[in-house]
């Protein structure tokens, strides 16, 4: 029998995904995602799976010689050092389909929240407050503006979604057009600063990039309508936290929301957790079932490049 080829997983996964991986392969969990520790426990797989949390960074790459392919649970590759990989001749392969459609869900479960003031309505309600339905007066989706900030996989199916389901009105900042999705969605792409001067809803989607770094700032967010909501559910840094603080702070738009922070996991005392126009999650937006199930299939070409074939998902640098 073929020896087995050894993965290390930075973090548990789906049963479906490690049942894949079971087949052929030993199964080795990182005990702390330390770059220091992870060098060790690196030293002789052949296949290494990352999810949201720790890096696969240039030291580890080098110095693990038998590497030969990165799997990411998930779809951002901010942690991993593509050109390292790239110029050791490590594959790297990703999920790019897999939370699509749970991302997108949990923006508008986020509209809704900020729009319908259901936190602030459900604390009212626990608290003995029943006044507070003559007071929160909230609005509607429907009919309004979304401006979407990067129009990838997840941005074009929060479109579909409140377009198909709200009448929402859709325009959108890339670097890309997409004309077919502009025909289907009577979509519309314009600048950064027109999404934030025209939308009423807007989800931000980009790519976290040296270009996209604290894209959303506070020149921006001045351009936004006082009626008008935020939310980020691509990464953290995309956006400037500090500005985004204060222009709730001084209730210069009506709510924000976010599934991501800049330092992760969020320091008790973050400034937005103290706003009540703010509704947040733990990072938490691609955890469906349905999608949990998909990202631990990465393990699926993880086997492939293994066994020396090709994978569905490569990412190409």
């Amino acid at each position: 029998m073929a020896p087995k080829f050894k993965i290390l997983l930075y973090e548990s996964m789906h049963a479906r995904g490690t049942e894949v991986l079971a087949e052929k392969c030993e199964l080795v969990y990182a005990t702390s995602l330390d770059e220091k520790n992870l060098i060790a426990q690196a030293a002789d797989v052949d296949g290494i799976i990352i999810r949201a949390n720790g890096a696969v960074t240039r030291a580890l790459i080098e110095s693990a010689p038998r590497l030969k392919v990165i799997g990411r649970h998930g779809v951002g590759l901010d942690a991993i050092d593509l050109r390292c990989a790239k110029e050791r001749g490590v594959k790297v392969v990703f999920t790019p389909t897999a939370n699509t459609e749970s991302v997108a869900e949990h923006f508008v479960g986020m509209a809704i929240m900020l729009a319908k003031m259901i936190r602030t309505g459900d604390i009212a309600l626990r608290t003995g407050d029943w006044a507070a339905r003559n007071r929160l007066i909230g609005t509607e989706l429907h009919g309004k503006a979304l401006g979407v900030l990067g129009f990838g996989r997840i941005g074009r199916q929060t479109a579909r979604i409140c377009r198909n389901g709200f009448a929402m009105n859709v325009i959108y900042y890339d670097v890309c057009d997409y004309p077919a999705v502009e025909k289907e969605l009577q979509a519309k792409r314009v600048s950064g600063e027109e999404v934030f001067e025209q939308s009423d809803f807007i989800s931000v989607n980009l790519p976290l990039l040296p270009s996209t770094r604290h894209f959303v700032n506070a020149k921006l967010i001045r351009l936004m309508k006082p009626t008008a909501f935020l939310i980020n559910m691509a990464r953290g840094p995309v956006w400037n936290e500090e500005d985004v603080a204060g222009a709730l702070r001084e209730k210069r738009i009506a709510g924000v929301g976010s599934d991501v922070y800049e330092v992760e996991p969020v320091p008790a005392d973050h400034p937005l957790l103290k706003m009540d126009n703010f509704v947040g999650t733990p990072h938490m937006s691609a955890h469906s079932e349905e999608a949990m199930i998909r990202m631990s299939l990465v393990a699926s070409d993880v086997v492939a490049v293994l066994e020396g074939r090709e994978p569905e998902y490569p990412v190409t640098v």
